[in-house]
């Protein structure tokens, strides 16, 4: 009894204490040219504010309170962005203040104390990431070592799809999402380690279904939590989330170490010797220092989280709005008819050909970019943005999604028009098509994802063809998730085309 009596005075006088440091932060504030912000609560802020899908929580509020806006969560700050003119105010006039990331609970336990690419605070460590992330992994020489391996998958794909389908006359009723996943994910596991999970020739779907378990759990533990933005609730440990974060950053490390040691030991392996943790291997070798065990380990969490979700529910995207658009379904077969034939299935050289292909992709990524609100920034010290002053240590989220909609930039902002992208890449300049950020902390994995994306289109579209389940069009509204999930996950109905059956039999 008397423990708890200490404890619920504790509490008591640390949110008194609370209370008063807001109200010094804030008194400060008064005297700064602050953004406009919505009326807040004690000790919460805006916090309950905060709705899913938060995309549109923040766009709703920016129509009220404009392109440029402040909110409070708890202790910290957030700025509001969502038009071109003042992302690139923050991305270049002022990239290197918005270098930073925020210091969530997330990056230290999910993200090995913050040692990794995308969660590291701008400085050596993360120049030294970087860029073993774009030249020794991502860099286009590297890409098209693993070139194969995109092209096999995405062939295993087709095929598993002709199988399916060619035992049943007409059309047949195929789920997409999980193919999608198991696809992106083959490929980035393969290139990473050289393993294959999914599929007729995987020999580890129980360490795969583990380890996308696990990576499913890192999806809803990652961001920001409560705890970030009111301290006190640490303490106690609010819904068992850090304990959540132990428990799955325990899980994650064995899965990472035991591919590591599996290299180490077998480094000479043909096939395994051209993987991207020999690679790092290696980088070790020569400066253990600064590519140590933790470090690739948080290089391969990063690859795995990053590169596969991301991809996939692009690919899910795409195939919904084609089949909701019927004569964009049929104007890309019909360039694929053109531009490769019917002899042979389209492989990664001939994208450069396609061009409607890419502005399906690039058009799907305007209207449902994986990374809605893409990462998040923190300023190293006070900048001004759209004429009003931000604070040293204000958390920046930028809505893409906003300002891919934005209808004083995008003529129709709500129709899907890949035609839009048709003219040399110029609707892709500037800051109104952001889905993989700008400026120095831009995604280093936009051109991979870009890759598996089209060539995944090209083969669906070339091989098959496609309809809705029924006359009603494709569900198409947003689920809760980083990379902005389907809220229904497409099914479809495919048949092989007539004029492929032969080139599909012979993969």
């Amino acid at each position: 009894m008397e423990q708890i009596e200490i404890y619920l005075i504790s509490l008591i006088i640390t949110t008194i204490l609370f209370i008063f440091l807001l109200n010094l932060i804030f008194k400060r504030n008064l005297n700064q040219n602050l953004p406009p912000s919505p009326p807040s609560l004690p000790i919460l802020g805006h916090l309950h504010l905060l709705k899913k899908p938060l995309h549109r929580t923040l766009h709703h509020l920016s129509q009220t309170y404009g392109p440029v806006y402040l909110l409070r969560f708890g202790s910290r700050l957030a700025l509001v962005v969502s038009s071109p003119s003042l992302a690139e105010e923050c991305f270049i006039k002022n990239d290197v203040v918005f270098a930073n990331r925020p210091r969530l609970m997330s990056g230290k336990h999910l993200s090995y104390n913050y040692n990794t690419v995308g969660a590291s605070s701008y400085g050596h460590l993360w120049r030294n990431l970087r860029r073993v992330a774009t030249v020794e992994l991502l860099s286009a020489t590297k890409l098209n070592m693993f070139l194969d391996i995109r092209q096999d998958e995405v062939k295993s794909m087709v095929k598993n799809l002709f199988m399916e389908s060619k035992s049943k006359q007409g059309f047949t009723r195929v789920e997409m999402q999980s193919r999608c996943s198991e696809l992106s994910f083959n490929i980035i596991m393969r290139m990473v380690a050289g393993n294959r999970y999914f599929g007729h020739k995987s020999n580890a779907i129980e360490e795969a279904e583990r380890f996308r378990t696990i990576i499913r759990e890192i999806f809803e533990l990652a961001g920001a939590s409560p705890e970030d933005f009111i301290p006190i609730l640490r303490w106690i440990d609010y819904k068992n989330i850090e304990k959540r974060m132990l428990a799955v950053r325990d899980k994650v490390d064995v899965f990472m170490q035991r591919l590591i040691e599996e290299h180490r030991h077998h480094g000479g392996d043909e096939i395994r010797s051209k993987t991207m943790v020999d690679g790092m291997l290696s980088l070790q070798d020569i400066d253990p220092q600064y590519n140590s065990d933790e470090i690739i380990k948080g290089m391969i969490m990063t690859m795995l989280s990053a590169g596969t979700d991301t991809s996939s529910v692009t690919i899910e995207w795409a195939m919904s709005l084609i089949l909701n658009n019927p004569e964009v379904l049929k104007k890309a077969a019909s360039e694929i008819n053109d531009c490769v034939g019917q002899d042979r299935l389209v492989n990664e050289t001939d994208l450069s050909k396609l061009p409607y292909i890419q502005s399906i992709a690039n058009e799907t990524l305007r209207l449902f970019p994986a990374a809605p609100l893409l990462l998040p920034h923190e300023n190293s010290e006070a900048c001004t943005i759209g004429g009003y002053d931000v604070p040293r240590g204000t958390i920046l989220f930028v809505n893409a999604w906003a300002i891919h909609r934005d209808s004083s930039i995008w003529e129709e902002p709500t129709k899907f028009k890949p035609e839009r992208f048709s003219h040399g890449g110029e609707e892709c300049e500037g800051f109104k098509w952001i889905p993989y950020g700008m400026g120095r902390r831009k995604c280093p994995g936009g051109g991979l994802a870009n890759k598996v994306v089209c060539l995944a289109l090209a083969a669906l579209v070339q091989c098959f063809e496609w309809e809705r389940v029924s006359v009603e069009l494709v569900d198409m509204l947003e689920g809760s998730g980083l990379t902005m999930p389907k809220a229904v996950p497409l099914e479809a109905m495919c048949k092989a085309r007539e004029e492929m059956v032969d080139v599909l039999k012979q993969l």
